[in-house]
C-alpha cells in the first residue's frame, strides 16, 4: 500500500514554490484540515476519512485502514497540542499548507499538507513530515 505521504519532489515543488511563488490564502484549506484534526481528537475516523481526497480514499479503502496509517504513523495529527498555520502557497489547483504541530509531549512537528480542490470541496491530498527545528519529525 502507498504512504499517505507525498514524494520528495513535492517537497521539493513546495520548496520552491515557497521562494519563487506567490503565496496564497484560501480560508477553506484550513477548515478543512481543522475539521479532520476535530474529527481525530473525537477518534471519529470515519468522519476524518471524508476529508481525504477520493484517490486517497480508494487507496485506503476503509476508516479502518486510514485510523491504523494516522495512529502509527502520524500520532502528532491524532492526538496535537497545539496547531499553528504558516505557509500557504497555491500552485495551480492544488494549495500546499504548512502546519506546525506540538504533540503531547512538546515535540514541535512540522507537517505539509497538499491540499486538492474537489466537487465536495476542498480534501487533503497527503501529507509529508517535514525537518523541524529543535523538534523531532
Amino acid at each position: 500500500m502507498r504512504s499517505y505521504i507525498t514524494s520528495v519532489f513535492g517537497g521539493l515543488v513546495l520548496s520552491a514554490l515557497l521562494v519563487f511563488g506567490a503565496t496564497a490564502q484560501v480560508p477553506e484549506v484550513e477548515d478543512t484540515i481543522n475539521q479532520q484534526i476535530e474529527a481525530f481528537k473525537a477518534d471519529d475516523f470515519a468522519e476524518a476519512f471524508t476529508f481525504a481526497t477520493p484517490t486517497l480514499q480508494r487507496l485506503f479503502q476503509s476508516p479502518q485502514n486510514f485510523e491504523r496509517m494516522v495512529i502509527n504513523g502520524y500520532p502528532m495529527v491524532w492526538r496535537p497540542a497545539e496547531v499553528r498555520y504558516l505557509e500557504q502557497v497555491q500552485d495551480g489547483s492544488v494549495v500546499y499548507q504548512k502546519v506546525q504541530i506540538t504533540d503531547a509531549k512538546g515535540f514541535t512537528h512540522l507537517l505539509l499538507y497538499r491540499m486538492q480542490q474537489t466537487a465536495a470541496g476542498w480534501r487533503i491530498g497527503g501529507v509529508q513530515l517535514l525537518a523541524a527545528p529543535g523538534g523531532t519529525a
